[in-house]
């Protein structure tokens, strides 16, 4: 979505979608200002045991906004994308990012999962994809 759907984030979804009332009020009580961030959406996940697509459902279908990419890719103010290109990608992450795309392209997921394997942060590995100018996809809670 761009910037000018801000707002209209339910309008994603098909109209017979409907949110789990448990994970819209745990949303809820976490956001502050209509707004939450990846990392507690996850935990949410988490801790109802819900797919991260559940609870990112839930915040569209209440107009809400997800804010801190754990990837650094948005909902940081006004610049909203953080990350910057690594100055070095090391030759171990640079064939795991390159194995783990499909369709020229690296899914949110296994950007995690190469970070926890090669003990990285998740945003050291999109730093690297942005050197390489690997696009990201498949955000975990559908953002993009």
């Amino acid at each position: 979505m761009t910037h000018e759907d801000a707002g209209h984030y339910a309008a994603k979804h098909s109209k017979d979608i409907k949110a789990n009332p448990k994970v819209t009020e745990a949303v809820k009580r976490k956001a502050s200002d209509e707004k939450i961030s990846c990392a507690a959406a996850h935990k949410i996940a988490a801790d109802l045991k819900v797919p991260p697509k559940a609870v990112g459902t839930a915040i569209d279908l209440i107009e809400y906004r997800i804010t801190k990419c754990q990837l650094g890719l948005y909902g940081y103010g006004p610049q909203k994308k953080i990350v910057k290109p690594a100055e070095k990608v090391s030759s171990a992450l640079e064939k795991a990012i390159y194995q783990g795309m499909a369709n020229n392209r690296l899914a949110c997921l296994t950007c995690w999962q190469i970070a926890d394997g090669l003990h990285l942060s998740k945003m050291d590995v999109s730093a690297a994809c942005e050197a390489l100018d690997v696009k990201l996809c498949n955000c975990q809670l559908g953002a993009f």
